[in-house]
């Protein structure tokens, strides 16, 4: 039950606040190493980086993001465990895409009203996502804001710290004419499009099965959890392949996220039809009526990672991730990403 005092007559409710603090504690600490000093409760976090006096050259990367409007689509099903999820698995791809393992995460939940229940499974999706990854959910902020957020919304940010040893960045210096490019797949949509999936789909049934979607509803498949890629790259490094370059295909799609990473006088040229691509993108593409052009700059179109590799590797990379394919190769002279 609300408090009654001066601040919650003016929407802010402390004590409801506390209550969300209780309910995801246990999920917070669950995330905890020896490494932890101080976490939940503290002003700020403490974490212990003695090991990486071991390292030769200790190199720290930091991230922050955020899962944008997939907030929308788990308001409309009412369902708030895994966007939480999705926030730690993009997060942990921007920094491992130059080579970085994460350390630790901080989450940031703000909302007009705050909601106790609400917050505790935002965080504890965030919590299962690092326990998952190893890292440790270290602080975060939960704001509750009326007047500044509308009456519903929700606004989930994420920062991440990993370390990588400086000669071992990946920052895509070494990728050359005729490298092989491996995508890895991605389980939908991820944190990206949704403010255009939600338009097209927006006056269909989106509890329903659907044939079209090999029998899951609209709703479920657009919560699919953003895939983290840490266990495919750290296969593929075991493995004793060489990765040139990495890119995370989120918000401009392959057209822009690829060339990030590709050195002057290179560009990549892709090949149709060399991967799955989920039926979720044919629906938003119909519904939407949106060009192809339009499709793979807004969507990951069934492209969660690219990996470029030497083409004397390809093929041991395959061996190595089965589920990867070969989508295309690094061409001198293009401009960009052609996809043909």
């Amino acid at each position: 039950m609300a408090s009654d005092n001066a601040y919650t007559r003016a929407g802010v409710d402390i004590a409801e606040g506390t209550r969300a603090v209780e309910l995801m504690k246990a999920a917070v600490r669950a995330t905890y190493g020896p490494q932890v000093l101080a976490g939940i409760g503290a002003f700020g976090g403490l974490f212990d980086v003695s090991a990486l006096k071991g390292m030769a050259a200790p190199v720290l990367v930091a991230s922050t993001d955020g899962v944008g409007t997939k907030t929308k689509v788990a308001a409309r099903i009412g369902r708030w465990h895994t966007i939480g999820q999705d926030l730690v698995n993009h997060c942990i791809n921007d920094i491992l895409v130059q080579g970085a393992a994460p350390l630790f995460f901080l989450d940031y939940v703000a909302m007009s009203k705050l909601d106790a229940a609400q917050v505790a499974a935002i965080v504890g999706g965030v919590a299962a996502a690092c326990r998952a990854a190893g890292i440790a959910l270290l602080g975060g902020e939960t704001a509750e804001m009326p007047g500044v957020y509308e009456a519903g919304e929700i606004d989930l940010v994420g920062t991440i710290i990993g370390v990588v040893e400086k000669n071992a960045i990946i920052d895509g210096a070494r990728v050359q004419d005729g490298d092989t490019l491996l995508a890895l797949p991605s389980s939908g949509l991820h944190t990206n499009g949704f403010s255009l999936a939600r338009r097209a789909l927006a006056a269909l049934d989106w509890e329903a099965a659907r044939a079209d979607l090999d029998g899951a509803s609209i709703g479920d498949t657009l919560l699919a959890v953003h895939r983290s890629y840490l266990p495919d790259v750290q296969k593929l490094r075991l493995g004793g392949v060489e990765i040139r370059g990495l890119a995370h295909i989120t918000g401009g799609g392959v057209i822009d996220n690829l060339p990030r990473i590709l050195p002057p006088g290179l560009g990549a040229q892709i090949q149709r039809g060399t991967w799955p691509i989920p039926p979720i993108f044919a629906l938003i593409q119909r519904e939407g009526q949106i060009p192809d052009d339009d499709m793979f700059h807004v969507f990951n179109m069934g492209i969660g990672m690219l990996a470029v590799v030497p083409r004397q590797q390809a093929a041991q990379a395959g061996a190595t991730l089965p589920e990867a394919c070969v989508v295309g190769h690094i061409r001198a002279g293009l401009d960009g990403v052609r996809i043909v």
